[in-house]
């Protein structure tokens, strides 16, 4: 794995927050790449928001954090063996707007769905709505739901196939 700051290729991008849902998206990248003929980069991003910038004062940096969500979620996801296409990027700027624009020379988007950001449970998700609705390449959205709980075995929610509902509508 390599630390990178552009993407270059044909790459599957993955967006990364630590969620159930991104760690699944990173072990579905990493089914889908090869077929696609495709890298996968997976994307972590950090942001302050200007009405605390000036105020607040951070014990730890953003990005930081953001490093240490993307390496968390890698172990998680591929058992500290990443694979060795895979660039991980630490992204300063909104989540929607580093995807959506990651996606111009991409050939697949994957995102989970009702991530980390704030009303977790309302709706799809800010986050993916806005990669699903603007993105230039195809998008994968995962959902919550009681298969994609990060300890589950992929091959099995391969297995079922698209045919078999999620248990949401």
């Amino acid at each position: 794995m390599k630390e990178s700051t552009r993407t270059q290729g044909s790459t599957v991008v993955v967006g990364v927050d630590g969620s159930p849902q991104s760690i699944l998206a990173l072990k579905w990248a990493n089914t889908l790449a090869p077929t696609l003929g495709a890298t996968i980069v997976a994307v972590t991003t950090w942001q302050i928001d200007p009405m605390y910038s000036t105020y607040a004062v951070f014990d730890q940096d953003p990005a930081d954090t953001a490093r240490s969500i993307s390496a968390e979620a890698l172990v998680k996801a591929f058992g500290g063996k990443p694979p060795e296409d895979l660039t991980a990027l630490i992204v300063r700027g909104q989540p929607a707007k580093v995807l959506i624009e990651l996606s111009l020379s991409a050939k697949l988007l994957v995102v989970g769905s009702r991530g980390r950001g704030g009303f977790t449970g309302l709706l799809m998700g800010s986050v993916s709505s806005a990669c699903a609705a603007h993105a230039t390449c195809p998008v994968l959205v995962l959902h919550a739901d009681e298969r994609t709980d990060s300890d589950n075995d992929l091959g099995a929610v391969l297995a079922d196939g698209p045919d078999e509902p999620a248990g949401q509508v």
